[in-house]
């Protein structure tokens, strides 16, 4: 297990894909600690004290590749008060504090899975899709959804890997053209897999429906791996 490393990172880049959505890209002050594809760090806004207390932070999936140990990016979408702070406060050149790695939502590359993403849920799997090589043998589907075609932040990188690596498919669901995201849209790309299993991210409302949609399929408990966030 990677051991937690506080770190010091100034912000290199804000991208804003409107509606509140942003990307930040940071450059680390050290090289980023080796993690995990799915795992999160915490970022603070505030400077760590010089007795070492740890500021106010929230949690973020690390959306950059592991193999990249000298920046780290991060996809949010503002809700409350700390991702406000955000909006308003992260500008290039701004110094903040993150620590790392954390989590347990690590998907067995050696079994076949299923991902499904809801708006900036899809941060928790762009590192897997990115640490996946060519002749990855298990097959891969991600249903990704988002409120419209605009806030498929991530769709160029999810083609470019899915063009690179024969056994990831992915479908897109614009929920103003298909409606909500779900498992009958998913079913019977989902049913030719081998016994997957099936990891969701995104809001709990569309985690809890997506929870009843498969255990309505007789998907084991076990199988269903969720990375709920606020």
């Amino acid at each position: 297990m990677a051991v937690v490393r506080r770190i010091a990172c100034t912000v290199r880049q804000v991208i804003d894909h409107g509606e509140h959505v942003y990307t930040i890209e940071l450059q680390p002050s050290l090289p980023v600690p080796r993690f995990r594809p799915g795992q999160f760090l915490h970022l603070a806004l505030d400077p760590v004290g010089h007795d070492g207390f740890w500021p106010d932070s929230r949690v973020f999936s690390i959306a950059s590749s592991p193999r990249e140990r000298d920046r780290l990016s991060i996809t949010y979408a503002v809700k409350g008060t700390f991702t406000g702070r955000m909006e308003r406060e992260l500008v290039p050149g701004r110094s903040v504090w993150i620590k790392l790695p954390y989590g347990e939502f690590v998907i067995d590359p050696t079994r076949d899975a299923v991902l499904f993403a809801g708006g900036t849920g899809i941060t928790a799997f762009t590192a897997f899709l990115q640490s996946l090589e060519p002749d990855h043998t298990s097959r891969v589907e991600l249903f990704y959804g988002a409120r419209n075609a605009e806030l498929f932040v991530f769709a160029p990188l999810v083609r470019a890997c899915a063009a690179n690596v024969g056994t990831l498919g992915y479908t897109l669901v614009d929920e103003q053209l298909d409606g909500r995201l779900g498992v009958e849209v998913a079913w019977p790309t989902v049913a030719t897999l081998d016994e997957p299993d099936v990891y969701l991210s995104g809001p709990p409302s569309m985690l809890e429906v997506l929870r009843t949609q498969l255990r309505g399929h007789d998907v084991a408990h076990a199988r269903i791996k969720t990375d709920a966030w606020e």
